[in-house]
């Protein structure tokens, strides 16, 4: 399929999953950019609603990224557990809250390249913080976003998140990125599944997909 065919698809695809999900946001909870910047590290292979659950202990004992920059890092630990790879997560929130408090005076900068530089925070994790803290334009490219925009036919056979971003930048308008990689997630766990056969006959791109023609 060439690009201009595909922009054409991607358009259609985003129309369609606004329709099928028009409220579809973060699956994270967070009422602070930098508890978003939490969640995400604590989210790398584990559920957002195990997540969820977890970071409620973490914020009642550490409110504010102060008090998170200067906790034990054995008792973030011990907290954050239950999301796995407690060790890794509990050192890098740490290390990031820390340089948050230190050199931004608590506030999460609003610059992709700063946010790179974090502990921990990668491609996805600044682009989702870039996309729903900052509203500026964003791909998010998680494994349900890989899977489905390969299935779709928006991508061929790429696996690679960065290559799978930088593709999706040239067939998606920047304002429309976030939204559309959120979509793809509730479209995701409801209809184009990973573990069971995706339920093609319920899904509203079924005559597009490529998948399905």
């Amino acid at each position: 399929m060439e690009e201009n065919e595909k922009k054409e698809l991607a358009l259609q695809i985003i129309d369609r999953l606004k329709k099928a999900y028009p409220d579809a946001d973060c699956t994270l909870d967070y009422d602070d950019a930098w508890k978003l910047l939490v969640s995400v590290r604590l989210a790398a292979q584990c559920t957002d609603a195990r997540v969820n659950v977890v970071v409620e202990g973490l914020y009642k004992k550490y409110p504010d990224v102060r008090s998170l920059a200067e906790a034990d890092v054995n008792d973030i630990e011990e907290i954050v557990r239950p999301c796995g790879l407690g060790k890794s997560k509990a050192r890098d929130i740490s290390a990031c809250m820390k340089i948050l408090w230190e050199k931004y005076d608590g506030k999460v900068p609003e610059d992709f390249d700063a946010l790179l530089a974090l502990p921990g925070v990668g491609r996805k994790s600044a682009n989702l913080i870039m996309g729903d803290v900052f509203h500026k334009p964003a791909i998010v490219t998680d494994t349900h976003c890989i899977r489905l925009v390969n299935r779709m036919g928006l991508v061929d056979g790429i696996k690679d998140p960065k290559k799978v971003e930088m593709a999706l930048w040239k067939l998606i308008p920047p304002e429309e990125g976030s939204d559309f990689c959120h979509r793809l997630v509730y479209h995701g766990r409801e209809i184009c599944t990973a573990r069971t056969k995706p339920y093609c006959d319920k899904c509203c791109l079924n005559d597009i997909c490529a998948q399905r023609i």
